[in-house]
């Protein structure tokens, strides 16, 4: 099975197929290099599902202008943090500007933290998964991660906002788990939504890790 997906960031798609490898789906996955796509993409939805179809909308159009038809899956993700009405949310990846250095973001966000108390910095990771099928088909999952933003940053480097949130689960910011812990996050639980999805509508019922997708 073959498989487009939307970025053209080689740490992304090497996270993804390990996902796949994770989820024993045997697929080869291409990027948006791959297929020398190489347009901009004006991501101007308001939620993160909205961005997700937009990308997908635009990577379905270049393939059919280049008689490519492979299933398409593109991702929208993001911080989205209570005390803030769900701030970053779809701006995370710009919210102190374009281009912005990871410290700045953090002590952006931390700022407006200041006086929140632990009990209301609660926030959660969100990945949408939109696939659009070579039949046209659209299929759309979301994953969230719960947690906390915590009061001092941990390691730098790695996700934006790995080195302030917190997973309900490890007790710990994103940036000090380990792989094997990382495997289990917004972006996986999406994954596994979004393949049971796409195994009801072909073989209904059941799940996906019953019978080879496509």
């Amino acid at each position: 099975m073959k498989i487009i997906y939307g970025s053209g960031n080689a740490g992304k798609v090497q996270e993804v197929k390990e996902l796949f490898k994770n989820n024993k789906i045997d697929v080869e996955l291409l990027s948006l290099k791959d297929i020398n796509f190489n347009e901009e993409i004006d991501e101007n939805g308001k939620t993160f599902e909205e961005n997700s179809l937009i990308k997908a909308k635009a990577i379905k159009d270049f393939c059919t202008r280049n008689n490519i038809n492979e299933i398409i899956i593109t991702d929208d993700a993001g911080l989205c943090v209570d005390a803030l009405d769900g701030r970053p949310g779809v701006y995370s990846a710009r919210y102190a500007g374009d281009h912005a250095p990871q410290e700045e973001v953090i002590n952006k966000l931390l700022s407006e933290l200041e006086n929140v108390p632990d009990e209301k910095r609660t926030a959660q990771f969100v990945c949408v998964l939109t696939a659009i099928l070579k039949d046209g088909r659209i299929i759309v999952a979301r994953g969230e991660t719960k947690g906390r933003i915590a009061k001092v940053p941990g390691p730098m480097g790695k996700l934006t906002y790995g080195p302030i949130f917190e997973p309900d689960e490890y007790g710990k910011v994103m940036n000090e788990l380990t792989p094997e812990q990382l495997k289990h996050t917004h972006r996986e639980k999406a994954l596994v939504e979004l393949l049971n999805k796409m195994h009801e509508l072909k073989y209904g019922g059941d799940s996906y890790e019953n019978i080879i997708l496509y």
